[in-house]
This record gives structure tokens, sequence and C-alpha cells, in this order.
């Protein structure tokens, strides 16, 4: 069985690391081939269908057996798979990287971007050429043989060393671990921790009474929050901190070769900077227009900020009966939490046995239904081992789909009212040592028009213990929320080019339907669809449910710094490189963000040294981090509609499937954002929203 099987449910069991060089070489070869045929054409013959089209379907096959590898490499890391990918990584590299600096097949492409065919053809025809062009023009395809050639090798060391810089977070992480047996020293934490702390101790063999604690997110933000114990919150802080930025994983030097060669591709493309190289077709246009978005958002939100850190200080010192001074950032969040639950009288944990992972799906499900006019159902499932070499052997007589982990769950999309089959995808919840950290969405495959895709959520959320089921915290309801955004923005495209639908829109736009399905999370109408207790099956109390709203904005203003300094590093780090390389990190870091931090005591190292979104691929979100926040202005303003129609207004929604999550990257986002609301996005809902208007 090869990764190249076009089987739409994949055969994860069959995709062992001894299978994946030759499948790789293969598709590398046929790929190729596919590429020198295009090229060969002669000028006079060659049509849209033979050059554009044909070059959409040249890499299909790679594109189908490398995503699938590098899926698994994400959520089942182990030596062996990963060594053969970094074997492989420079040959693929360098193959994509050829495409835009071919010139034979450049002059192909732009021979039937300036004929008089392009005329006759469609719109969206029309916009699949421009943005070929722009992407190959933007990759070097105009330069001298010898800048191409540095490009080419710009792009393999990028890939190279972002590949290295996301291992050693990984690694990293699962590195570390606490183990406590005095359970005196968890006073303050949940019930919920606790048990899920020794459940791990049990499963890796370490003899009662232990609880294990690792970097997962579910393991150590309950610390941070909830523990007495400063010691043991400094411990895990520490330990937090300094992934990538201790031997063996330490990323420092690779940072700086990441910017450095970012900083010269840039240069040889004719750009300022990489930033205006990366988002000359987003929304944004340039690296100036972010950063003042950026700086707007501090600016207003700046006194607020201020003011929630002051407020803070006082709250310590009242409580621990001493003068007012700077937090320790290990005080921060336990301090936060414990202000929070006097002046709300509410605690995270008085929501959690609200959102069992199921009901939250289910919920979510039956929300879309509603709205969008789909229908979602959970399909059986099987998981098989894989066994290197014996891969035809195994027995699946019913066909069911395959996941690559027993907890992995599968579902299908169909329109409610054609029945059509629209899309099917993966959901995969929790963490685990082979899993890297975050939550992300992915294409598995796009479908032709009126065939169905493939794709898949991914999280790391709090997981079951014993007979009880995964509870959740309300913040990890509105990540699965969040990734379920994305999913719907790429199932239900119905776009007829490929490189065209669902997600394959601007970076800046991208967050959009993704941050709009937040929302469901704090309206009573759709909470009532999911929100019920994990044992009576009652709903969020109405008592709990206004101290949950009234507490939305607390310190929201210290929330929006958080992600605005998370772009601000990001960008001056890409727009002003010179000013920055080869310096001490930490160093840097503080001198950027010297207003974007509240006081501290102790300073740790760079956040630069484990942003997987920033230095974890060749660009990912690199000189884009602001996009999160500038989709939120969309998605407050455009999530007004709902508001005024009726939260699950039918039509609204249907509205939103028409314009937006069914249109792909067909259209500029402005034009599509507009076409939904009937005007431009009001700048100030975003702050509105947030009480910080």
């Amino acid at each position: 069985m090869s990764l190249l099987d076009p089987d739409f449910q994949p055969r994860w069991s069959a995709f062992t690391a001894e299978s994946i060089e030759p499948s790789i070489r293969q598709a590398l070869a046929e790929a190729q081939q596919a590429i020198d045929t295009i090229a060969k054409q002669a000028p006079d013959q060659v049509t849209y269908a033979s050059s554009f089209l044909d070059l959409e379907n040249a890499t299909e096959s790679l594109s189908r057996g490398w995503g699938r590898i590098q899926h698994l490499d994400s959520v089942c890391d182990n030596p062996v798979q990963r060594e053969a990918i970094n074997k492989l990584l420079p040959d693929v590299t360098d193959f994509y990287s050829s495409l835009s600096l071919n010139p034979r097949l450049f002059h192909v492409l732009d021979t039937v971007s300036n004929s008089d065919e392009v005329k006759s053809l469609s719109q969206i025809q029309q916009r699949h050429i421009w943005e070929t062009i722009a992407d190959f023009i933007e990759s070097g395809a105009g330069l001298p043989n010898a800048e191409k050639n540095r490009i080419a090798a710009i792009d393999s060391e990028l890939s190279k060393i972002t590949k290295k810089y996301s291992e050693n977070v990984l690694d990293a992480t699962n590195a570390w671990e606490m183990v406590i047996t005095d359970e005196a020293k968890l006073a303050g934490l949940p019930n919920s921790a606790k048990a899920s702390a020794a459940a791990n101790a049990t499963a890796k063999g370490i003899a009662a009474p232990a609880w294990r604690f690792t970097l997962h997110a579910p393991s150590m933000f309950p610390i941070m929050q909830h523990a007495h114990d400063a010691e043991l919150r400094k411990t895990v802080w520490q330990a937090s901190v300094n992934v990538g930025a201790e031997a063996p994983f330490d990323n420092s030097d690779l940072v700086w070769k990441i910017l450095g060669l970012r900083k010269e591709k840039a240069d040889i493309l004719g750009h300022k900077n990489f930033a205006d190289l990366t988002l000359q077709r987003r929304m944004a246009r340039n690296g100036e227009t972010a950063l003042a978005f950026v700086e707007s958002i501090h600016a207003k939100v700046r006194d607020g900020f201020l003011s929630d850190a002051q407020l803070l200080s006082e709250y310590k010192a009242t409580k621990t009966q001493t003068a007012p001074e700077p937090l320790e950032p290990w005080e921060m969040a336990y301090y936060a939490e414990l202000q929070r639950k006097e002046h709300y009288n509410i605690d995270d944990e008085d929501l959690r046995p609200y959102f069992p992972v199921n009901r939250v799906m289910e919920g979510m499900f039956g929300i879309a239904t509603k709205i969008f006019g789909i229908t979602i159902t959970q399909r059986e499932t099987i998981y098989l081992d894989p066994i290197p070499n014996l891969q035809n052997t195994i027995s699946n007589p019913q066909s069911l789909p395959e996941t690559w982990h027993p907890e992995v769950t599968f579902y299908e999309i169909h329109d409610t009212v054609s029945g059509s089959h629209l899309g099917s995808f993966y959901a995969d919840w929790h963490p685990r040592e082979s899993k890297r950290g975050g939550a992300w969405m992915n294409s598995l495959h796009t479908g032709e028009l009126g065939e169905p895709h493939l794709g898949l959520i991914i999280g790391n959320m709090s997981p079951p213990v014993g007979d009880t089921p995964a509870l959740l915290t309300h913040r990890e309801v509105e990540t699965i929320f969040h990734e379920f955004g994305h999913l719907l923005h790429g199932l239900l495209s119905h776009v007829p080019v490929k490189s065209l639908s669902g997600t394959n829109v601007p970076w800046d736009f991208v967050e959009l339907p993704s941050q709009i399905m937040e929302n469901f999370c704090w309206e009573r109408e759709s909470l009532d669809l999911f929100a019920r207790h994990h044992l009576t099956g009652e709903p969020i109390p109405e008592n709990l449910f206004r101290k949950m709203l009234a507490a939305k904005n607390y310190m929201s203003a210290t929330v929006f710094m958080r992600q605005t300094a998370f772009g601000k590093l990001d960008l001056e780090l890409h727009i002003h490189p010179e000013k920055y390389l080869g310096r001490d990190l930490a160093e840097v870091d503080r001198e950027i963000l010297a207003d974007y931090r509240a006081p501290s005591k102790t300073q740790g190292p760079s956040m630069a040294l484990r942003f997987n979104h920033l230095f974890g691929s060749p660009t990912g979100y690199a000189a884009g981090y602001y996009s999160y926040k500038w989709a939120e202005v969309l998605d407050a303003d455009a999530f007004s509609r709902f508001k005024n129609e009726g939260i699950l207004n039918p039509e609204t929604g249907m509205a939103f499937r028409e314009h937006i999550l069914s249109k792909g990257n067909s259209a500029p986002p402005d034009v599509l954002y507009e076409n939904f609301m009937s005007r431009p996005a009001d700048p100030t809902a975003l702050l509105t929203r947030a009480g910080l208007a």
C-alpha cells in the first residue's frame, strides 16, 4: 500500500516509515514528468487547460503523499519516520522551488496569461491565472539564473532548519516531567487536574501515590492558575519558558539563521523586507501597514493593560499583606484567577462539567446543521497497528474509515437539501508525546467541483480520566469551535479551481470563519444546544451563565496586549532584522516589547525560541501573526449581523456559507466580506465587544 493511493479514506496503518521513500520518490518522478510535458508545449498550441489546469494536476499525487506523511509527523512522531522524512525533505523542497524557477514552464504560463484566450475565460479562471503568475513572480520566476539558484538553496535550507526548530520544541517539551509524591504540594489544584496527573503517573508505571505533570497545556495550566505552592508554579514556569532555550534543544542559532535567510530571500526578490514579500497579496499589503495596525491596537489598550497590571499588583499586596510591587511571571495567572473568582464569584472548574467533549461536538454540529444547511454524521472507525511489510494482509472487511490513533473519530458532512456528500473529516483532541502541541485544521484532499473534500481538526485538550469523560474548559470549547470554523471553510468550499478553494485565502482573512464560530460559545441560545452537565443533562444555570458573561472581558486589555506583543515581535524581527541579527535574543525581545509587557521581576528567554507559528515552517505565520487580531476585527463586525438577525437564523447562516465559506479565494477578501455585510468592516467592533472602546 502506497502513500500515493488515491482512496478517499487513507489506510493509515499502511503508511509505515519503510513506505515513505519509495512512495515519495515515485511521486517526485511522476510530477517532474508532468511538469516537463507542460513546459515542452509549443507557444502557439498551449491553452489554459494544458498549462494552468495541468499544472494543478501535475503535483496532485506528490501533494497527497507528502501531505499524509507530514500529517503523521505532526500526530505520530517516531524516530524512524522522522529520519525518513528528513532524508526526503531537501528533495521535495527542491522540486517545489524548481517550479517557479523553471524558465520554460513560466514562459508557457506567461504566454497563456497574455493570450486572447483569457478574455473568453470565466472570472474565476482569470483569477486563477493572475494568482498563479503572481506566485511565480514572487518566488523568483523573473530572476537571472544565479539568483534563481540562490533562491532554491535558501528554500531548501529553510525547510531543513525550520523542521529542526519544530523538532526541538517537541523534544524539549517531551523531555521534561515533574512527579509529585506529596499531595499537600498540590493544594489549590482542581480535583480534575489531580485526577488527570495521577492517571498520567499510573500510565507511566509510577507507583501511587504519585502525580505526573508535563508541559502539555492541560497538564501545566492548572498549576499556573491554581496551585498555592509558589515554588511549584515557578518550577513549571521555568521549564515551559526554557523550551527551545537550552541544549540540546536550543533554537537560538536557528532563529537567527531563519531570519537571515528570509531577509536574503526578500532582498533577492526586490523587497525591503520579508514582511513586504509575504504580505503583498494579503489584506494588509505590506509590513508597515500590518505593524501600524498592531501599534494602533497597542495604543488603544495600553492604559487598560497598565491598569490591569497595577490592580493585580495591589490585589496580591492585599492578599499577602505586603507592599505593592511587580509580580513574578509565575504569579500572574495565579493571582489573576484568584481575583477573577472573588470579583465574579466564578471558577473555570464550575463550567467544566457542562462541557464533555462529545456533547460539545454534537451541539456544535447541531448549530452548523441549523444555520449552514448541513448534516454531520459520525462513522464507525477502525484502528490498526502499523505492521511493516505486512500492510496488505491487514483485514478491514467492512471498509471502515481507518484512524491513526484509537481516540480519533471520523465524520461525514452532507448538504441538507440535496443530500450530496460535501466532505469528511477526522477529529483528534487529546495530547500525546508523539503529537505536537497546539490546535490546527488541515486539508487532506480537495475534491473536484461536486466531489467531497477531506480534512481534519486537531487539538491538545483535557483528556478523559478513568470513567469520567473528557471535560473541557470553556477556552478549550472555544478552540474546538475555532478549528471547526476552519474546517467548514475547507469542506463547504464550492470553487472549480482547487488552488483557490477552501482555506487557500490570504492569511489575514483565513481566521474569519474560525473566529466567528467562537461567538457561539457565549450566546445562551447556542450554548443550550451543547452546554449540558455530563451527569444530569441540565443546561448551565442562569446565575452561572450571568457570572460567565460578566467575567468575559475580565482583564481583556491584558489578553489583547499578549496577542499584540506576539504580532509586534514577529513584525519587528521580519521588517527590521538588520537591527537585531546576531544579538542576544532575550535582550532583543525585551527591547522590542518594552512597552508591551507588564512590569515583572524576572524575565525569561524569548518566546521566539518556542514560537512554532513563526519558525516551525519556511513561512507559516511569519510576518503574519497580526492576522489573528486583523481577522478578529472582521469577526466581531460580521457576527453583529447574526446578533441583529438571530444567532441561529438560517438565512444569515446560509448567507455566510454562500458569500464566505463556499467562496475560498475566488474573489478578493474585501469583496467577499462586503458581499456578506453589504458594507466594509467597522474597525471599532472588536474594541466595543471587548469593552475597550
